[in-house]
């Protein structure tokens, strides 16, 4: 798939706590230089795609930008963050910042985490994220990680690139009916999974996710409609615990059982087709791929 870039400036002051940087200080005599950030979205888009099928973050979306100096392994303390949190929002084509950014100084690299939605972290080793089933966009998260390390050259323009990805997971359920259902098919009043993680902890400098395994954080979700009664879908947290999923259809359920657990990986959208007849669901096949590719189905059956 085509990707978009946009290049923008994060109009910038350094955001140590209780701290100048060497800039404001003038030591070596350093004059003070913007950090500019060219931002891309990856192979997994977001939701927003042009008619050309590239892929765009859309006016107002905004991010969150990180950085420090020292250990690129390590996600930093708060303390340690050359930039904490700086608000960047697409405005008329362009990323305004909000507070500006400066680079600390021109003698050590510097190491970027931009996320979407935008997030106050302070652990970012382990930060918690919870799932909202009716605010899909807002459970979408990506996150950019530019860790080989950038300093500036005051003679030179120097980027940073931030490849943003989806961290999260996707499904998607598709349903056909057999004719006894009749031409137009049956009204489907929900398609719901059953038994998912819906809070984990994410490591934004490496993008794991880790799913709780605690009880009272799983629970049923029914899915959103894109097409009434025929194509289902919705953001899932990475996890393999999930092995059921409900379709029901006039008050009665028709329950898919996967007999293994499913395995929602980061990054991937699991796509299950269904034949649902009015004694049984026929699993046609179930694809696992990264957006814009296409994955090996698994085949089975589903009963009653």
């Amino acid at each position: 798939m085509k990707k978009k870039t946009y290049l923008f400036t994060l109009m910038a002051m350094a955001l140590t706590l209780g701290s100048c940087s060497d800039n404001e200080n003038g030591i070596g005599g350093e004059t003070s230089k913007y950090i500019t950030v060219s931002t891309s979205i990856g192979n997994m888009t977001r939701v927003a795609t042009d008619a050309k099928g590239g892929q765009t973050f859309e006016e107002g979306d905004e991010i969150s930008v990180y950085a420090w100096t020292g250990d690129a392994t390590v996600a930093p303390e708060t303390r340690e963050r050359v930039v904490n949190n700086a608000i960047n929002k697409l405005t008329n084509g362009s990323w305004v910042s909000t507070p500006q950014m400066l680079w600390k100084n021109n003698r050590d690299k510097h190491y970027f985490i931009g996320v979407y939605p935008t997030a106050a972290i302070s652990d970012l080793s382990a930060g918690e994220y919870t799932f909202d089933v009716n605010k899909q966009t807002e459970s979408d998260l990506l996150v950019a990680v530019n860790k080989d390390g950038l300093s500036y050259n005051v003679d030179e323009q120097q980027t940073v690139p931030l490849t943003f990805t989806h961290v999260m997971a996707k499904l998607v359920v598709n349903l056909t009916y057999k004719n006894q259902w009749g031409t137009e098919g049956p009204t489907v009043d929900k398609v719901a999974v059953g038994n998912a993680a819906k809070k984990a902890t994410v490591n934004y400098l490496t993008k794991v996710v880790t799913p709780s395994t605690v009880a009272e954080d799983k629970a049923d979700f029914d899915m959103p409609a894109l097409t009434a009664n025929k194509k289902y879908a919705s953001i899932i947290i990475p996890q393999d615990g999930v092995q059921k999923i409900t379709i029901t259809i006039g008050g009665k359920d028709f329950i898919y059982d996967n007999g293994t657990p499913f395995k929602f990986e980061s990054g991937k959208i699991t796509t299950v087709n269904l034949e649902v007849g009015r004694d049984v669901i026929k699993l046609g096949d179930v694809n696992i791929s990264d957006w814009g590719s296409t994955g090996d189905p698994i085949k089975g059956e589903a009963h009653e």
